[in-house]
C-alpha cells in the first residue's frame, strides 16, 4: 500500500510537527487537506483577525511554523498599475517573516533578480515572479526564486546559501512556478523553466547531490510528489506525455508512464492509497489514474473531467476539483466519471480568462475554493453540489492566486495586496 512520506515521516525527519504548522505547498501532505474547524464565512468586517499589507504581488502560498509565517512576494518590475514606467533591473524577490498572533512583519530578506528574466507579457503577467511556495523544517527556510536560484535563510532572515538551478526559459516564456520539497537531508526542486531538470539539493549547503534531466520538463509547473510504498521511496513528477518516477536517493529514474496528457503541466499529482491521479495538458486538458499496485504501473482510466491549473482534493471516496473557468466538480476516483459538474456564481471570469488559479482546500467535510477576483467558496465535500458560503473583501479588488494555508483553526488568505488571517 503506497502512503504519503510527508504524513509517515516527518516526525522522524524533522523537529516535533504542531497541528498549527503548515510548513511546505497544500500543507504537512502536500495533498491540501486539514483537519482544522476553520469559519465559513467572513469579509473586511466577519471574522478577520488581522491583515497585513504586503511589499508587491505574488502567487505563492503562505507557510507555517509555530508562531512564525513566512512568505514571498515581488517589487519593482511587472506590478500592474497605470503608467508604469518600471524596468527590469529593478526586479526584486522578498521573503517576510510575519508573527502569526498579529501578522506584524517581523523582518524581510531581499534578493536582486538575475538579469535577464523573462519579460512581463503573455501568461506571466498572470502569476508574476513570486510563484514558487517555500518549505521549512522549523530550522531554516528555502525559497526558489527562479532564474534568481535556490536560497536558504534561518529563522532571523540571514541567508545561509545560494544556488542555481539554470537561467533558461520555456519555449512560452512563462516564468517558474513549481515549488519546493523536502525529503530527509535533500531539497527536491522540479527547475523545469530554468534547466528541464529535477535537483536533489544538499539542504543544509545547498550542493548538488543529484540532477534528473529529461526534456519533456519544459512547461512542466507542478510540484513533485513524494510517496514510499513496498518497494522504496519515490518523487514523482507528472509532466507532458507521462508521469515519471525518481529515486530520491540518486536521481536514477524508477519508470515512466505514458499518459495522454501534454503540453503544459500544472496540477501536482495527488495520490490515494495506491492510485495516482494526474491532471492537466493543453490544448486539450485530460485526466488519468495510475496503479501503483504492480511494476507496470497500468492507466486504469482517461478522462476529460479534469483541471488545467488547480490540482484536486480526495475525500471519502471522491475527487473535488474546480478548474480554471470556476467549474465545481465531483469525480468517481474508480471511473473519471463526473458525479456533478457545476459551475459556480462567478462575478468575473478572472484576467486572461482563468477564474481560478488556487488548489481547493479540504477541511471538516468541507471545501474552501478561493477565486481570482470573485471571493472564496465553501461549498460541502459530498457528491451533491452545496455552495455554504460565499465570501469576500470589498476592499481588495486585487488578484487572489495562492492556495489557501492553515494555521491552526485559522485560514491564511494572500492576495497581491495583502496577506488575511481568518479566524472565529
Amino acid at each position: 500500500m503506497i502512503r504519503f512520506i510527508s504524513t509517515m515521516t516527518l516526525l522522524a525527519l524533522l523537529p516535533v510537527l504542531q497541528a498549527s504548522d503548515w510548513p511546505q505547498f497544500r500543507g504537512p501532505t502536500g495533498q491540501g487537506t486539514s483537519d482544522a474547524k476553520l469559519p465559513v464565512e467572513w469579509s473586511s468586517t466577519k471574522n478577520l483577525k488581522w491583515k497585513t499589507p504586503l511589499p508587491g504581488p505574488g502567487s505563492s502560498s503562505p507557510i507555517v511554523w509555530k508562531d512564525r509565517i513566512f512568505v514571498t512576494c515581488y517589487t519593482g518590475y511587472g506590478i500592474r498599475k497605470e503608467n508604469d514606467t518600471s524596468k527590469m533591473e529593478a526586479l526584486q524577490r522578498h521573503l517576510l517573516c510575519l508573527n502569526r498572533d498579529d501578522g506584524k512583519v517581523l523582518w524581510t530578506a531581499t534578493v536582486n533578480a538575475q538579469q535577464p528574466e523573462d519579460k512581463y507579457q503573455g501568461f506571466i503577467r498572470d502569476h508574476g515572479y513570486a510563484s514558487n511556495t517555500p518549505v521549512t523544517d522549523g530550522e531554516t527556510i528555502w525559497v526558489f526564486f527562479g532564474k534568481s536560484g535556490v536560497l536558504a535563510y534561518d529563522f532571523t532572515g540571514k541567508q545561509l546559501w545560494k544556488t542555481s538551478v539554470g537561467t533558461m526559459s520555456s519555449n512560452r516564456h512563462w516564468g517558474s512556478a513549481a515549488s519546493l520539497v523536502l525529503y530527509k537531508n535533500l531539497l527536491i526542486v522540479n527547475a523545469s523553466e530554468e534547466s528541464r531538470t529535477v535537483y536533489g539539493l544538499d539542504k543544509t549547503t545547498g550542493s548538488v547531490v543529484w540532477k534528473a534531466e529529461n526534456p519533456a520538463l519544459e512547461l512542466c509547473y507542478s510540484t513533485p510528489l513524494l510517496v514510499s510504498g513496498a518497494k522504496g521511496d519515490e518523487i514523482i513528477v507528472s509532466l507532458s506525455g507521462s508521469v515519471w518516477s525518481i529515486n530520491p536517493a540518486n536521481g536514477n529514474t524508477n519508470w515512466k508512464t505514458p499518459t495522454d496528457i501534454k503540453g503544459n503541466v500544472s496540477p501536482s499529482l495527488i495520490v490515494h492509497e495506491d492510485v495516482l491521479y494526474a491532471n492537466g495538458g493543453f490544448p486539450s486538458t485530460l485526466a488519468s489514474a495510475i496503479s501503483l499496485k504492480s511494476d507496470k504501473h497500468e492507466v486504469l482510466w482517461k478522462s476529460k473531467q479534469s483541471s488545467y491549473v488547480p490540482t484536486p482534493v480526495y475525500y471519502q471516496g471522491h475527487l473535488y476539483v474546480t478548474n480554471h473557468m470556476g467549474v465545481a466538480r465531483c469525480i468517481n476516483p474508480k471511473t473519471g466519471e463526473s458525479v456533478y459538474d457545476q459551475r459556480l456564481p462567478l462575478k468575473a471570469e478572472g484576467r486572461g480568462g482563468s477564474a481560478v488559479y488556487a488548489s481547493p482546500l479540504l477541511a471538516q467535510g468541507k471545501l474552501f475554493i478561493v477565486t481570482r477576483t470573485s471571493g472564496a467558496f465553501v461549498l460541502a465535500a459530498e457528491s451533491k453540489y452545496q455552495l455554504l458560503a460565499t465570501n469576500s473583501f470589498a476592499d481588495d479588488d486585487s488578484d487572489f492566486n495562492a492556495s489557501p494555508a492553515v494555521m491552526g483553526n485559522q485560514l491564511l488568505l494572500r492576495s497581491n495586496q495583502f496577506l488575511y488571517c481568518i479566524g472565529e
